[in-house]
């Protein structure tokens, strides 16, 4: 089956999703077979949800298990209840002639329910109803299975039987399967079901949706992949809706309104004029609606004024409620569509010349009312025959209204917009204008290359020299001043035109913020070459773009080339755009430079220019209202990762949280990934590794659909660094992310990147792989000092190169790191360097067995990070210190970092950090002496031991020893027969506390 035809009915479809319900009802019918367990159950759930196939594929299995199964359905094509008993005696209508014959009760049974007698309702049927019930009772097994379709729809005997039967269960296998819909249930069913539900004589089966797994694995035929989120989302799970909206947005070679389409539509069929012209307006306008509105839009093509027939469009409204194809609120001022899929399928089956009428009068009537322009822009596009400036001037209102929260249908909007302006010379520069509002939106939807190729056609297209400043052109264009040119997303992308300014100037602007954003969106994909030679061609243009402008493009090339590591390229460049933009008292634009500088400085080590242009610029943002700020966002993106950079995470959190709330509210997903990034890195130094992993994970998500391989890569990167320390000790999960993340970013030589792979770099466990810790340090750092790593963060690096090189053995050259790492982080004067620096001098100091000297640089390394407030690094450096401490004889003031240590990392949910502390547990004064246990042990067992304590396995430590497996199991159960100890955790707490192989064992 590969089309929406092969379907034919949706009876045939497959039945996805619901192997649990069919269980259940499988469970219920062997209990029936028994005589026990509830006699009925009832299948409840949305229109098309799939009750009626579930009844279908339930049939199957029940005759499969020798059952005798009828199928009835209540109700009449028309919607009305039918004859009595209507839904009994269309069921044992498929009783089989032969079955009669063999099976008498049930040729009995059929002949009670062909009999129906006079009357109707509970008292005209009683004594009919009760011999039914007793003929139920004498069905021989493998008993009767009766499902009853559609019960919502029961005429008054039907009901009166089932109520009899639910209060007087058969002794026999018989089980009734019933499937409705709730809100249409009449009054009387319902209370009879609740009161067998209630005695347990009724099961109950609500189906709910489908999962977007079981929808693109069963229904979705001939549908792109990629279309089937949006699928699964507009039908809400569920499955006729799915099928129908599939065949209608994937099928369009075939008629409207049929397939799966038809299906849907069918419940209009018995609906009179009236009511279908109601269901027709309320289609076309789409969501909630008010009668008056509907009634403005249903008048009839006779002339029917706006307000003339309201009584009669409420009575039609008042209907259809009941049918359930409209729900009205709880007030009952507004209604809407019963399923969201409706109005759009409703309309798709319209006739375009109908559909188009419609449109006119909705427009008109809601132009009447004063909706707003996002209101009235669909039905402009719906009604409009031609090129229209006044259509297209409200569409492009509409845009301005919804890009922040929905840049995609902003984006949708602009193109219809240009559809409806004239493309005409008097209009060239108003297109121009509105292209590139549009790759603005569709920037922000995560659209990038379709942003980028209108970007290229502007850049192409935009000649300055080619515009005449026409009174034409002038009058014209009035309608297109624009209140922001900067669009949804961007560092800069253009300034509005003075007031009054012509053609030849509108469109040097227009050419200049497509050229900024476009260098914007290479800079996100990692072109920078491309990015770079953009900027230089516009900066060296002449006449040059006007200052403001200017200073847009300055800082756009200089944040090209800090992501591609080169900013002391643009230092000078950066400084110059800075003095002018302050001469010029441009709040913003002195903003932009001073936060790009100060990112610049601090990232390249320059840690006192840094910390002067920080408080400047955080002095001057401060000032700006969140109305300027969300179209200088990135401003807020820079000074927050240049303080985190600055180790004033207080400042940074602050700038942080103000920068996601501004960019949340205007709609700037890229700023707001990169400011959720900042702020889990945060929370992360900070101790607060819940939250930092909450933050990350948020950034993902907004990282994922816009595009850029090194912002989704480094986003991917910190989520694993977070997720490291998050679970326990020694989980693969986080080193599978950050290799994930490494693969992401590729080969790029970016920031991003080059932090991407320093990330796999922590997150391999030293112990089982120093080699390869070492190997990608130094592809990334690309050589023994890592130079071309960030310098502000390189002590870091070098103090996790310096732990690589102890655990493969390599003393010197982990003596070499160390101090380098020492020389390192006295230029830069932060704290958290200089406390990863003594971290790297305090592995070398234990590995040589001094562990006063060890211990005195772990303390020294805690101390350090909480002069910061960092205070991961805080408890990582007093779990180093506290077995080093007590090594050299002060048990007590060990206990007391211990305790310390643990708790900072159990208060932040540094699970990593609380199993190092709990497998560095120190000994009590008191309890015993653990030293005099190893030495009773051999050399070669000692050595065994020590790499048993750093997480080895015995294969690993035989391939370091050169040994058997064989041998390596002897020489560890001879350990465990001398120490006393009975696992390799035990062992490996009882190394650590003797300061035996210090801290080899941890990840650095």
């Amino acid at each position: 089956m590969d089309t929406f035809a092969d379907l034919g009915c949706v009876d045939r479809a497959p039945l996805v999703g619901r192997a649990g319900e069919l269980d259940r009802l499988d469970g219920l019918l062997g209990c029936r077979a028994e005589g026990v367990g509830p006699v009925a159950v009832d299948v409840t759930g949305e229109p098309g949800i799939g009750k009626t196939r579930l009844l279908t594929e339930f049939a199957v299995r029940a005759r499969g298990r020798g059952a005798t199964v009828l199928r009835g359905r209540a109700g009449t094509a028309e919607g009305d209840a039918g004859a009595p008993f209507q839904a009994v005696l269309d069921a044992f209508a498929d009783l089989a002639h032969e079955k009669r014959t063999a099976v008498p009760a049930l040729a009995r049974l059929a002949a009670l329910v062909e009999e129906r007698g006079p009357g109707s309702g509970r008292r005209g049927h009683g004594d009919l109803v009760r011999r039914i019930g007793a003929a139920l009772g004498r069905v021989p097994a493998p008993g009767l299975v009766l499902l009853l379709d559609d019960l919502h729809r029961a005429d008054p005997a039907t009901v009166a039987l089932l109520d009899h039967l639910l209060r007087h269960p058969p002794h026999a296998p018989v089980l009734v399967v019933l499937a409705r819909r709730e809100r249409q249930t009449p009054p009387a069913l319902a209370s009879a079901l609740a009161r067998a539900a209630d005695s347990g004589a009724l099961a109950r089966l609500d189906l709910g949706p489908l999962e977007p797994d079981d929808c693109a694995g069963g229904l979705a035929y001939g549908v792109p992949p990629e279309a089937v989120p949006e699928l699964h989302a507009a039908s809400g799970g569920n499955p006729l809706y799915f099928l129908a909206l599939a065949h209608s947005r994937h099928r369009r070679d075939e008629a409207p309104g049929t397939g799966p389409v038809a299906v849907v539509l069918d419940e209009l069929t018995p609906l009179g004029p009236v009511e279908r012209a109601v269901v027709e307006a309320a289609a076309v306008l789409g969501g909630r609606v008010t009668s008056e509105l509907v009634a403005a839009v249903a008048a009839d093509r006779r002339g029917t004024g706006p307000g003339d027939g309201q009584d009669e469009i409420d009575a039609a409204l008042r209907a259809l409620a009941g049918r359930d194809l409209v729900r009205p609120d709880e007030d009952g001022r507004t209604l809407g569509p019963r399923h969201r899929a409706l109005p759009e399928l409703v309309r798709g089956a319209l006739d375009p010349w109908r559909r188009r009428e419609l449109h006119r009068r909705a427009a008109a009537a809601l132009a009447r009312a004063g909706a707003p322009a996002a209101a009235r822009a669909p039905h402009l596009v719906g009604a409009a025959a031609g090129p229209d400036v006044e259509t297209a001037a409200v569409l492009v209102e509409a845009a301005e209204r919804t890009g922040t929260v929905d840049p995609a249908r902003a984006a949708h909007w602009l193109l219809a917009a240009l559809d409806h302006l004239p493309d005409t010379p008097e209009h060239r520069v108003g297109r121009h204008e509105l292209m590139l509002r549009r790759a603005h939106a569709l920037g922000a939807a995560g659209r990038v290359a379709e942003s980028r190729d209108i970007l290229h056609h502007l850049i192409d297209t935009c000649r300055p020299e080619d515009t005449k400043d026409t009174k034409d052109t002038k009058d014209s264009e009035k309608a297109w001043d624009t209140q922001e040119t900067r669009g949804a997303e961007g560092p800069g992308p253009g300034r509005d035109p003075e007031p009054g300014s012509g053609g030849s100037e509108r469109t040097a602007a227009v050419l200049t913020s497509a050229v900024l954003l476009c260098a914007f969106m290479e800079r996100h994909l990692g072109r920078y070459p491309e990015a770079d030679a953009l900027l230089r061609r516009e900066l060296e243009r002449e006449p040059g773009p006007r200052d403001g402008l200017r200073t847009d493009l300055v800082v756009e090339w200089g944040a090209r080339a800090l992501f591609a590591t080169r900013y002391p390229e643009v230092r000078e460049e950066v400084g110059r755009a800075l003095d002018e933009s302050r001469r010029r008292r441009d709040e913003a634009g002195t903003a932009e430079a001073l936060t790009l500088s100060a990112l610049g400085e601090a990232y390249e080590g320059e840690t006192l220019i840094a910390r002067t242009r920080a408080k400047e610029a955080a002095a001057l943002t401060d000032t700006l209202t969140d109305g300027r700020l969300a179209d200088h966002v990135e401003s807020l993106v820079r000074l927050g990762w240049t303080e985190a950079f600055l180790e004033e995470y207080g400042a940074a959190e602050r700038h942080t949280a103000r920068g996601i709330a501004v960019a949340r509210r205007a709609g700037r997903p890229f700023a707001l990934s990169q400011l959720l990034l900042c702020s889990a890195y945060v929370h992360f130094l900070t101790g607060d590794v819940r939250a930092a992993l909450d933050l990350a994970e948020e950034s993902l998500t907004v990282a994922r659909p816009l595009g850029g391989a090194e912002l989704l890569g480094f986003s991917r990167a910190v989520r694993a660094t977070v997720l490291l320390h998050a679970l326990p000790l020694g989980a693969p999960e986080a080193l599978a992310a950050a290799e994930e993340a490494a693969a992401t970013v590729g080969t790029a030589q970016s920031w991003w990147a080059t932090q991407a792979r320093c990330m796999l770099a922590h997150s391999i466990p030293l112990g089982r792989d120093p080699h390869r810790v070492r190997g990608v340090l130094l592809r990334v750092g690309g050589d023994r000092d890592l130079s071309r790593l960030q310098p502000s963060l390189r002590p870091g690096y070098l103090e996790l190169l310096a732990g690589a090189a102890l655990a493969a053995g390599d003393l010197p050259e982990a003596e070499r790191a160390a101090r380098r790492a020492l020389a390192e982080a006295a230029r830069l004067g932060l704290s958290v360097q200089r406390g990863a620096a003594r971290r790297a001098w305090g592995r070398v100091l234990a590995h040589r067995g001094e562990s006063a000297a060890a211990a005195e640089a772990f303390t020294e390394a805690a101390r350090e990070s909480a002069r910061s407030g960092a205070g991961l690094r805080e408890a990582h450096s007093l779990l180093l210190a506290a077995p080093h401490v007590r090594a050299a004889g002060d048990g007590a003031r060990a206990a007391a970092l211990w305790r310390r240590g643990r708790r900072l990392a159990a208060d932040g949910g540094a699970r990593m950090l609380v199993d190092l502390a709990d497998r560095t547990r120190p000994a009590p004064p008191d309890g015993g002496a653990p030293d005099g246990r190893l030495a009773v042990l051999t050399p070669r067992e000692r050595e065994i031991s020590v790499l048993v304590a750093e997480g080895l396995t015995n294969q690993a430590v035989a391939d370091r020893l050169s040994l058997s497996p064989r041998t390596v199991e002897s020489h560890v159960a001879r350990v465990y027969r001398k120490t006393g100890v009975e696992t390799r955790a035990g062992l490996a707490s009882l190394v650590v506390r003797t300061g035996v192989g210090g801290g080899q064992f941890s990840r650095g």
